[in-house]
This record gives C-alpha cells, structure tokens and sequence, in this order.
C-alpha cells in the first residue's frame, strides 16, 4: 500500500462519524512514527493538538530575534535548540493525549509511544494528586529558646497567614490559594527550621514562596528575639504528592514476574536505582523543557523523595497481584502553567496548550503517567530483547550521520551496520566510519553510480512499455 492510499484509508476510518472523539484521536495515533512531517502536522491539526498558526510558527524553526532571550538570562549570545517531538498513544485517566517533548536522547520518544500504546491495549493509567503546596524554609541556625519559639508561632499563626495574604499574595489568595500553615521542626540541640507550606496555585512558586518566607524573618526575629539565618523554598516539598499508576491484565505470567523481579532490583540497590530512575526522567525532563518549566527542580525533589527512608531506592514499584502487572510512581512535582517561561515563550506555550494542561495539577498527573509508562518501557526491554536492542536500532542513524555520511550513502551504511548489529549484537562509530570508507572507495564517481542504476531502470521500462504498446495493438487489430 502507498503511502497516500494508507492516508486516505485512515481518513475515511477517522471521519467516522460514529466514532468517539477519544476513539478518533486513538486512529489518528495509528502510523504516526512512519508519516511524514507534513503528514504528521495534518493529523495533529485534525486532532486538535495544533493551529495553522502553530505550524507555521514550527516550520519557521521557532524563535529567531534574541530579544526574548535576554529577558529570562544574562550574557544572550543566541538560542540553544533542542529536538521537539511528540510521544503519542497515551490514554491518561481515559483521555487521549498528545505528548510534546523536547531531549537529545535517541529513542526516548518511540519507547514512549510504544509502551503507551501497550498499555491501552492491555490496561489503564490513572492519576492523582494527595496534598497541597510548596514548602518554604526559615532556618534559625542557633535557636536560644526552642519551646518559646514553638509557643509564639502557634499564637501568631492565623495572624501571620492573614497578614500574608492581605500583603504578599493577595492575588493568588483571591484565586484559591495561599498559606497553607506553618510547621517547627529540630534538626539538632541548635538548630531549628520553620516550614511554611504555600498553595500557589499555577505557578511553580519558588520566588513567591522565598518572598512569603523573607516577610516571616522580620515577623519571626521580633516575636521571638531569635535570628534567622536563611530562608529558602525547598525543592522537596512533599506536602503536594502526585501519583500515577498503571494496571494491566492479559500479559504473559513469566514476563510480568521478571518486571516485577527488575523493580526489585532498582528498590534495593542504589546502582541500580540511579539508573532506573534516570529513565524516568527522561519522560518527565522532557516535557518540562518542552513546556518551560524548572526541570531542574523537578529532578532534585523526585531524587531527594526516593532517598525519604535513609536510602536511594526507585522512585516507581511493579508488582503482581491475582494474574494483573501494577505500576506505581509518587513523588513531588514542582510545575507551573503561569509565570517564568511557561506562558511568555511562545514554544512552551504552545506545548502546553497541545498537552490540554490547563492547570498545574494536570500538566504534573501527565509528567507522572509518562515518568512511569517510560519506566515500564525499559524493564520490558531488559527482560526480553535487551535494552542494546531497541536503543541501538535508532541510534544506528547516529552512527551514520557521525561517520559522514552524506545524501543516497546514509540509507545504505545504516542498512549495513543494521546486518552488522544482527550478527554481533554491538555496532560502534568505527565500525560505521569503516564502512564509509569501503564504499566510497569502490564506488568512487557516485553520480555515474546513480546514473546507470537510473539508465537501467529507464532501459526496463522502455522494455515493458514496449510489450504493453504491442499486446495492445494486437488487440486492436483484432
């Protein structure tokens, strides 16, 4: 089938009127990896994901003035880019969605789609969020009166918090949001930290949060005649958890156990563990940079939780119960959909507006169902083919590229070093650069190469026409 009889045979599938449109965007899914960019920009306008206006904002390569950039950095000497793509299949709490990412990595964005796409064949993944707010830290590096400072702050607390919304945040406590409570924590016989958990809505919140716990000092010293050493919003606020987990049914008793048997490993041992959670966040990472957010943040809250019981361990569990594989991820998720770069890049912008994230709360339940759904993807590789296997085969055209390849010599080294791959199991750029070598010296002028392969093409045609044009008027004349 051609391609553009494969087109027009899903058009006539996806315009169905009897179909869903959660079940219209699943179809518009079907083929996607294998369509061209013009192709794949039509799907995503039909399924809503995409503007005109966004394409061509795309096909222009993006921001081209620094003028921007020199608002969010200092020193501007340019814009660094980074691949955009888009991981489909994903069917998150029963809604189809498209998934932009922006990573360097090979295969991060197939592996996605893939399993995602296995997942909705054989399961679900929901989400959900427990808690609220971001945590702010005030630290009294040498408390002279613990039990005072205690008895103050629960006295001066309702005051504080009105006094905070009417000052500091006045706008996100119009929106729902604000001071959460305050808490007294002792980290040593000197050293004491008071936690101020702020709901801050949309936003991120880090420089709302160290403004709300810089008004606090003044507050705090003259209350208590204590003196403040720091005070700083904290990357692992836990008292806001987002929790993702999948659950499928119908696989292979023996392939599930090994899952389960990989998760262990990564729960136990911190070798392990590093590495596993490092492939959790390449989904997660990638949608942060995709939509502008501080994925650096994100990262440090998600390792610092793992490490909650005294000991690095992985941030997602699988385990078997009566015949069914569930997966659970639960970590902090710092993410906002307003402020910094979120709404001012028009990149970002736009990739939020493609996830459908309205909220925080939803762009940080689709991080965790991706975060999971990539881990799922490489403990089913590593029990099956290997995680060489399906990493390799796309980074071959890297290969390729890196050895010099150039225009009609790229598809044959990559088919070369795939046969390669097959025999041994391994593939590395020299191997690539080699190959190079060999064919361009046996092959050494390659526009006569082209031309006889073209004049011989020609020749058959000529060949066949002629024998058409003769049965042709053999039965004519008859």
């Amino acid at each position: 089938m051609t391609r553009s009889n494969r087109k027009t045979n899903n058009s006539v599938g996806i315009n169905n009127d009897s179909l869903s449109k959660e079940e219209q965007k699943k179809e518009l899914f079907k083929g996607f990896s294998r369509l061209t960019m013009a192709e794949r920009f039509s799907r995503l306008v039909e399924m809503g994901a995409l503007t005109q206006t966004d394409i061509k904002y795309l096909k222009s390569g993006g921001i081209k003035k620094t003028d921007l950039a020199e608002k969010f950095i200092e020193n501007v000497i340019g814009y660094f880019q980074l691949p955009l793509g888009v991981a489909t299949n994903f069917c998150i709490d029963g809604k189809r969605r498209v998934i932009p990412m922006a990573v360097e990595e090979t295969s991060i964005i197939a592996a996605a789609s893939k399993t995602a796409r296995w997942v909705s064949e054989y399961g679900n993944i929901k989400t959900s969020i427990k808690g609220s707010g971001v945590i702010g830290q005030i630290q009294i590096a040498q408390v002279k009166d613990f039990e005072n400072l205690k008895q103050v702050i629960q006295k001066n607390e309702k005051e504080w918090i009105n006094r905070l919304h009417e000052e500091v945040v006045p706008s996100m406590y119009k929106r729902g949001g604000g001071i959460v409570g305050f808490k007294l924590r002792s980290l040593s016989e000197k050293m004491a930290v008071i936690h101020v958990v702020v709901d801050t809505r949309d936003a991120m919140g880090a420089n709302i949060v160290n403004q709300v716990c810089e008004y606090l000092r003044t507050l705090i010293e003259s209350a208590t005649n204590e003196d403040v050493s720091v005070c700083i919003v904290s990357n692992l606020s836990d008292s806001c958890l987002v929790r993702a987990e999948v659950m499928m049914s119908g696989l292979d008793q023996e392939l599930m156990q090994k899952i389960e048997q990989a998760s262990l490993f990564a729960e136990t041992d911190p070798y392990r563990a590093a590495t596993s959670n490092k492939g959790v966040m390449n989904g997660i990472d990638a949608i942060l940079i995709a939509t502008g957010n501080d994925w650096r943040a994100v990262s440090a809250g998600v390792h610092a939780y793992s490490a909650r019981e005294g000991r690095y361990q992985s941030i997602t569990k699988w385990r078997v119960k009566a015949g069914k594989l569930y997966g659970f991820f639960e970590a902090p998720l710092m993410v906002g959909t307003v402020g910094g770069m979120t709404r001012l890049h028009p990149t970002a912008k736009m990739c939020l507006k493609m996830l459908g994230a309205k909220d925080a709360h939803s762009l940080a339940r689709t991080c965790a169902a991706v975060g999971l759904v990539q881990n799922l993807g490489a403990l089913r590789a590593l029990t099956t083919v290997g995680i060489i296997e399906g990493h390799m085969k796309l980074h071959i055209q890297n290969l390729t590229l890196g050895a010099g390849a150039k225009g009609w010599e790229i598809p044959v080294i990559q088919k070369h070093l795939e046969i390669i791959f097959g025999f041994k199991n391994r593939i590395s750029l020299s191997q690539a650069v080699e190959a190079l070598r060999v064919l361009r010296k046996e092959t050494a002028n390659h526009i006569e190469v082209l031309k006889k392969i073209r004049d011989k093409h020609q020749q058959q045609a000529l060949v066949a026409l002629k024998g058409i044009k003769a049965k042709h008027k053999k039965w004519m004349d008859r």
